[in-house]
């Protein structure tokens, strides 16, 4: 790839990705707001907040760290804008990839996390330092079985003779449902519903939207944080909710309709796009509307021994089962 097809590229993903982000923001609190026999705000309400935002002066606390408090927001943004980079976009391959670039997909996803967290200690503001540690142990909780679940996909793969296994396209070039027998579904179908339990878990959304909690630590992490800053929070978590939907896709579901029907050349290449868009939200409507809808907010001790115990074990079970699957199959 050329600097300049790099540059366009990589543009076309950044501003797609906003766009789309705050789109899905809206699709989710319109049908949330349905589910619970409400109204909702317009589906363009998303891109009205950011930019109310965009022209609200910046308020820095007298005690906050300065420096941190500003690169805060901005790590969040471009580390979710960057994820996007190396995953494959419906019929187009990633932007940027590499032999183990699922594993920098990995920490990239960790870091909007990280970020509101330094944020959040940076302000000097009690409630975001309640909230900030809050972050970092629900962080640690939900990052050891979406690890398991990642390197479940990726072993059996790379048993079966696929490599670079740890890349991106590589996993969603080679769906594993069709090559493995009964054990390795059941396997799959285990690792997949511990991703998607993961997901609200990763976008800090409700049962554990505890590092915000506006009732209880008023806003938590964000409570501080106005302006510009406040709405590259606000992009960055709709990028990402983008990025774990588009992770999900790639690792269970990679499959295009264009074939199925008949489609060749550009019309093909569109109609796998929008249904790679649909993929996307179905991950979204199903682990994430649906999810804030049914539950109520959980207490930090509560998500750390699921994460740590039932969730574990569910990916823990995956991993196994498709071990077996291997030796069964040979």
């Amino acid at each position: 790839m050329s600097p300049l097809q790099l540059v366009w590229q990589s543009a076309v993903v950044v501003l797609g990705s906003g766009i789309l982000g705050l789109m899905y923001k809206g699709l989710d609190r319109k049908l949330a707001a349905r589910m619970q026999g409400r109204l909702g705000p317009p589906l363009r309400q998303p891109f009205r907040d950011v930019g109310k935002l965009m022209v609200k002066e910046n308020v820095v606390p007298r005690d906050a760290v300065a420096w941190l408090f500003h690169a805060a927001p901005l790590l969040a943004i471009v580390a979710s804008v960057t994820v996007l980079l190396y995953l494959p976009l419906g019929p187009f391959e990633p932007v940027l990839s590499g032999q183990g670039d699922l594993i920098l997909v990995l920490y990239l996803l960790a870091m909007p996390a990280v970020a509101m967290a330094l944020g959040g200690f940076a302000s000097g503001s009690p409630f975001a330092s309640v909230g900030a540690q809050r972050e970092i142990v629900m962080m640690m909780s939900y990052e050891f079985p979406l690890a398991v679940a990642v390197v479940g996909v990726v072993w059996r793969l790379a048993a079966l003779g696929h490599s670079p296994a740890f890349s991106l396209a590589t996993v969603a070039a080679n769906p594993l449902w069709a090559v493995v027998g009964p054990l390795g579904v059941l396997g799959l179908a285990l690792l997949l519903l511990c991703l998607l339990v993961v997901t609200p878990a990763e976008l800090s959304k409700i049962p554990f939207d505890i590092p915000e909690a506006e009732t209880e630590i008023a806003g938590g992490l964000l409570v501080e944080y106005s302006g510009v800053n406040l709405a590259l929070f606000y992009l960055a978590d709709a990028v990402k909710t983008v990025a774990m939907g588009a992770v999900v896709v790639a690792l269970f579901v990679p499959y295009g309709i264009a074939g199925a029907v008949g489609l060749e050349g550009a019309w093909a290449s569109l109609v796998d796009q929008v249904f790679f868009f649909v993929k996307v939200f179905a991950v979204v409507f199903v682990s994430v509307t649906t999810v804030r809808v049914a539950f109520a907010r959980l207490k930090v001790d509560q998500v750390a021994r699921s994460f740590w115990i039932p969730v574990t074990a569910v990916a823990l079970a995956g991993l196994v089962l498709l071990v077996l699957d291997k030796v069964v199959m040979g």
